[in-house]
């Protein structure tokens, strides 16, 4: 488990192969609630490659100093993620 933020991690490995594969992340907050963003791909065992770009927003609570997951969700396509990001400055905008 991970200690810090910044250990946070979804990669995920499956014999061998990453499965789940992390190519950024972003903090959005900090403590003993943390909230990051992270962007990242599956694996298509099908294709043998990495399907299309996936973002998924997950709550951790730090308990006897290791962060645990609470809570995710995740932006399934970019089309998704473009109408949050359009929600969301429509609001800051008022």
């Amino acid at each position: 488990m991970a200690s810090t933020p910044e250990e946070l991690s979804i990669n995920y490995t499956e014999d061998g192969v990453d499965v789940v594969k992390e190519l950024d992340k972003v903090i959005l907050s900090k403590g003993a609630w943390t909230t990051i963003l992270f962007r990242y791909q599956d694996w298509d065992r099908g294709k043998s490659t990495y399907g299309p770009d996936k973002y998924s927003i997950r709550r951790y609570q730090k308990r006897s100093g290791e962060y645990q997951q609470k809570s995710k969700f995740n932006i399934s396509s970019r089309d998704q993620a473009k109408a949050i990001i359009e929600a969301l400055q429509g609001w800051m905008e008022d």
